[in-house]
């Protein structure tokens, strides 16, 4: 059902080399960038009409509108099982604990007498937020977008959200109802592509956003690259991964649920296991017989992601090479199920989000840990962050010097810009003053003198 990669015996390679090893989907969003192109364009052109267009080609429903009616935000709330809302609210009451503890404050630092410079950070002004449709509903989505931004201080938040032809063209109900309780009442059912050209370009009934996060198909990954430059992104979301990090202390029976946990998202998703130990190997292969068996979605996902050549068992030599594997992978959720697992969690540097020894599954992070599960995939943890207050947030440099703190540095700022062959940069410094006062208050002295 899963590959075997032995990396055992040779020294490992470095870099890129190590990289080319290891398993990983094949995404290709430089192919679908020239499919997304003209439905972008068209909705830039044709604006709503575009997006009802679309709703009917690609989700097989007739819309009249794309925006979400007030009275569907509270019938959807007021019907949602009450277990379900629980857990949404205690979901999103962590989320708040996590995300508020992320806000940054404005801080002063005093260079010289008289020179300082303020840091201060101000939140986009709009943002457009994407919560996936397809083969799962994904409330939690709408949570780990919406949290971040309304703590960020956002003012201006929207939601896109695939219609759903089952719901009569509204978005899935639950996903309606967690917008509800977050208080986000700008609701569009819109997927794809065209959800995020509705957010770049704005139509009749949607102002343009300054930014666009959430998880979506390659489609989404596509339009998003499209318009980078145009608006802010959190990432190019790519299919999900798991690696797990394991020694011979590690249950076969977690280790097996949890790599079914994330191949149950998509064909395409990934699930890895780097251990030093055979005997777990094959302990948790006999594992994914049976526990896939006892669950759902294994034809169409969790059988195809477990043997596709995006997973597999990475055997290696011990847990040091097996920390050079991983920060190699840069996982999106990496588990670290060994002896002194917090030791060992501490040196890894590459992966979206880090869970602990056995009793910090990758699911936990998915709902209830109050951490975001918007991470960075497809090895872009080694350079990116998940989605958070700061993603939120741009951080605007504030200078503010005296006369004379600006005389004292400015025959360095002459000299350096001389050096780069910009002399107007130090001409207009020295035309701030008059003929020889440089002179007394630094050591630069004026040409010719």
């Amino acid at each position: 059902m899963i590959s075997r990669i032995d990396l055992r015996g040779d020294a490992l390679p470095e870099g890129a080399a190590l990289r080319d090893l290891l398993p990983r989907a094949e995404f290709d969003v430089e192919a679908a960038l020239e499919k997304v192109r003209p439905i972008c364009e068209a909705v830039h052109h044709r604006g709503t009409a575009a997006l009802i267009d679309y709703a009917e080609k690609f989700d097989g429903v007739k819309l009249e509108r794309v925006r979400v009616a007030a009275k569907s935000l509270t019938e959807a709330l007021e019907q949602l099982d009450p277990e379900v809302r629980a857990a949404l609210e205690e979901s999103i009451r962590r989320a708040r604990i996590v995300h508020r503890a992320q806000r940054r404050s404005e801080h002063t630092t005093q260079v010289v007498p008289g020179g300082r410079v303020t840091e201060k950070w101000v939140p986009v002004e709009r943002v457009g937020l994407y919560a996936p449709g397809g083969r799962s509903v994904y409330p939690s989505s709408v949570i780990m977008n919406v949290v971040p931004a309304q703590e960020a201080g956002v003012d201006s938040i929207a939601l896109a959200s695939p219609p759903q032809k089952e719901f009569g063209g509204l978005p899935h109900p639950t996903i309606l109802a967690a917008c509800a309780l977050l208080g986000v009442d700008e609701v569009y059912a819109v997927g794809g592509a065209q959800a995020v050209a509705m957010f770049a370009y704005g139509t009749e009934d949607c102002a343009p956003a300054n930014m666009v996060t959430g998880p979506g198909n390659i489609w989404v990954a596509a339009a998003k690259r499209y318009f980078t430059g145009r608006i802010g992104i959190d990432t190019e979301a790519g299919p999900t991964e798991i690696a797990i990090l394991a020694d011979s202390t590690a249950d076969p029976v977690h280790v097996a649920a949890d790599l079914i946990s994330q191949a149950e998202h998509d064909p395409m998703a990934a699930a890895v296991l780097v251990t030093d130990s055979t005997e777990l190997a094959d302990a948790v292969e006999k594992e994914l017989v049976t526990q896939v068996a006892a669950t759902k979605h294994i034809e169409d996902r969790i059988v195809p992601a477990l043997s596709g050549k995006q997973s597999a068992i990475v055997l290696v030599d011990g847990v040091e090479e097996g920390l050079r594997v991983v920060n190699a992978y840069g996982a999106e959720h990496l588990e670290i199920q060994t002896a002194d697992a917090s030791t060992v969690a501490a040196r890894v540097r590459n992966a979206g989000a880090i869970f602990v020894g056995p009793w910090a599954p990758v699911s936990l992070g998915d709902y209830c840990a109050g951490s975001n599960h918007v991470l960075p995939t497809g090895g872009c943890a080694c350079h990116s962050s998940g989605l958070s207050v700061q993603s939120f947030l741009r951080g605007i440099h504030i200078v503010d010097y005296t006369r004379d703190a600006l005389a004292e540095v400015t025959h360095h700022v002459v000299t350096l810009a001389e050096a780069e062959d910009l002399p107007a940069h130090g001409a207009a410094l020295k035309a701030r003053f008059g003929e020889g006062e440089l002179d007394r208050r630094s050591e630069w002295k004026a040409p010719g003198k």
